[in-house]
């Protein structure tokens, strides 16, 4: 059996990227990250960012500054090695 440290190696995103995914549509992490690297398999990438904005959108709306620029680092993680 594959641990969830295992699964996020071979996925090739990290673990914020994975939160981001868990956290948009509401799943666990070990869903986010099979649905991120189907997303990434598959030429998803423009979904994963768009994901990644809605959340920063939504923390900023929700005036959680601290998440939204912790978002904003995923996001520059992300393109910086997926784009």
């Amino acid at each position: 059996m594959l641990t969830y440290n295992e699964c996020l190696e071979m996925s090739g995103l990290s673990v914020g990227e994975v939160n981001a995914i868990a956290e948009h549509e509401h799943v666990d992490p070990i869903i986010a990250v099979a649905l991120g690297n189907y997303l990434v398999e598959h030429e998803g990438e423009d979904k994963i960012k768009k994901i990644i904005l809605d959340d920063i959108a939504h923390a900023e709306r929700c005036g959680d500054e601290a998440h939204a620029k912790l978002l904003r680092r995923v996001m520059e993680h992300f393109i910086a090695v997926h784009a």
